[in-house]
């Protein structure tokens, strides 16, 4: 009985380091949001941290200050939802290698 706990604390142990290496992982990946052709980008670290956000002059000359926040939540958006994916993906990818049949 006693082993198959020490097993499992093993396990939960490695599964933390596992989660910790991931997270140092994806802040290391980049992933962007578009919007308005490119006129307003957004960048999101994977994990779902917001780098940088683009806007360009032209838009500044052409839109009103609503359109810009709105062109810039749409961008944000999308960049989360993509950073989104990729955490889930390499979560999914330990989980796998750890938890087989997971």
């Amino acid at each position: 009985m006693f082993g198959k706990m020490g097993d499992m604390m093993g396990k939960m142990q490695e599964m933390k380091q596992k989660s910790e290496e991931v997270k140092k992982r994806l802040d290391t990946i980049s992933v962007s949001g578009i919007a308005e052709d490119g006129k307003v980008t957004a960048i999101s670290n994977g994990n779902r941290k917001i780098t940088s956000i683009q806007i360009s002059e032209e838009l500044f000359a052409n839109a009103d200050k609503e359109r810009i926040e709105d062109l810039t939540i749409v961008a944000i958006n999308r960049a989360l939802e993509k950073a989104e994916k990729v955490s889930e993906a390499e979560i999914a990818g330990v989980a796998k290698g750890m938890l087989p049949g997971f």
